[in-house]
């Protein structure tokens, strides 16, 4: 199937539902390979699965709204803070912090191995939707299908040496801040502010409240999430070298990868971070493919700004 893209009005994607004062209550906590996992489980044991991976720097409450929306279609939703966010924790003090992005990919599977969950749909954002795009590249057998905001994220170090136009570059501005130490001071003083800052930048559209960005805030207060951050974003400028057991899986990254399995992209009409143009993407997507431009306003944190769109593409992709 050719790719080709839905310009979906927002009128047709507005969530009647009341807006949420509090995020999730219900974590549950499971060892999976170097993790204590903190993560959400609901809707029916027996239902398909669908683990849905939050961005950074966001947490599982991007999908507050869209998990009810799956449930009640049916699904076992399962939502897990990354490592660096939330409850979930190293199991061991001499661990890295690495945050290199196939280290992240990796903690999915070992989550999906704890929970004994032979294959599932992923869906995500951000880092979310960058760790979702390496397991269908990677471990196409453990994926049924994929929902991918802002499409084939895949990247390696060769990549990010590469250099990019100035207004490129400077939607970046972050990235080279946290190369240094200042920036990495500064984010560990001044996360909460800092992640204020991009939710603004990323979805300028958006307005959230203080009560809404409080209880995500609230995730980042984890020991190890500086460390993380800083990590995977000096490792995609190569000035950290990651771990020697990820260098395979890197290494088979670094060469761009198709996916095959089916697959829906995404795209907020007010996307302000950086973020790829579909076209440039969508023959990276071999199987069945289409891509949704989201329209109304939306911004980066496309779940939590338009959830009846994001749960329908997880729905629609099981049907592709």
């Amino acid at each position: 199937m050719k790719p080709h893209r839905h310009l979906i009005a927002a009128a047709l994607f507005a969530w009647s539902g009341a807006v949420h004062a509090a995020g999730f209550t219900d974590i549950k906590q499971i060892n999976a390979g170097d993790l204590n996992v903190g993560y959400v489980d609901q809707g029916p044991a027996s239902g398909p699965v669908v683990i849905l991976l939050h961005g950074w720097p966001y947490d599982i409450n991007s999908y507050v709204d869209v998990a009810p929306l799956l449930t009640k279609a049916g699904y076992r939703v399962i939502i897990p803070h990354l490592r660096g966010y939330g409850s979930t924790r190293f199991l061991n003090a001499g661990t890295p912090r690495n945050g290199e992005p196939a280290a992240l990919a990796a903690d999915i599977v070992a989550l999906m191995d704890a929970l004994k969950i032979d294959q599932a749909t992923l869906a995500g954002y951000d880092w979310g939707a960058r760790t979702a795009d390496i397991i269908a590249a990677l471990w196409p057998q453990r994926v049924k299908g994929l929902v991918s905001v802002s499409g084939y994220l895949i990247g390696s170090q060769e990549a990010g040496r590469q250099p990019l136009p100035p207004a490129a570059e400077f939607q970046w501005w972050y990235q080279f801040y946290f190369a240094t130490e200042r920036g990495r001071a500064g984010y560990e003083k001044n996360h909460k502010d800092f992640a204020r800052l991009i939710w603004k930048l990323a979805s300028p559209q958006w307005q959230f409240t203080d009560a809404t960005y409080d209880i995500s805030a609230a995730s980042l207060e984890n020991p190890d999430h500086a460390a993380i951050t800083i990590s995977n974003y000096r490792w995609r400028l190569g000035l950290e070298a990651g771990e020697a057991r990820y260098k395979e899986l890197e290494d088979k990254l670094a060469r761009t990868p198709t996916i095959s399995v089916p697959t829906i992209t995404m795209e907020g009409d007010a996307n302000g971070a950086p973020h790829p143009e579909p076209a440039s993407y969508a023959k990276r997507f071999t199987g069945k493919y289409k891509h949704q431009q989201i329209n109304g306003s939306i911004g980066h944190n496309l779940p939590q700004e338009a959830p009846k769109a994001f749960a329908d593409a997880v729905i629609a992709v099981g049907k592709l």
